[in-house]
């Protein structure tokens, strides 16, 4: 059963923007493993702002409600380079309040808009 679905995009140019002006809302929003490639580099633009509206799109299927922390939701890449999410503490606790028991999640960007879909399945 579907419990929730969220969408958000991010205009690619606007967040490297907002990241020029507020360098610190990298690590406000990221945890070091979303900021950086396994090689050790940081992550594009393009990259970063797919994972920002991730937690966009997961806040929408939460219900967006108060008090969610950025760090409690981690999009993480797997070895064939599909993105999931690991959710923990005010996430995994919204999650388990609706019943949550799977994430799933997609990601793209073309055409200097990223862009993210999630389900919360129960």
């Amino acid at each position: 059963m579907i419990i929730g679905v969220g969408i958000d995009v991010a205009a690619i140019e606007r967040f490297e923007q907002t990241v020029a002006r507020t360098p610190g809302i990298l690590d406000r929003v990221f945890t070091q493993a979303e900021l950086l490639l396994p090689s050790g580099e940081r992550r594009s633009a393009a990259s970063l702002a797919a994972r920002f509206a991730a937690k966009e799109a997961l806040a929408k299927a939460l219900g967006a409600p108060a008090g969610l922390e950025w760090h409690d939701a981690e999009v993480r890449t797997e070895e064939s380079g599909r993105p999931v999410l690991e959710v923990r503490g005010t996430v995994a606790a919204r999650g388990a309040e609706l019943g949550v028991r799977a994430w799933h999640l997609s990601l793209s960007h073309d055409a200097g808009v990223a862009s993210a879909v999630v389900i919360a399945e129960g």
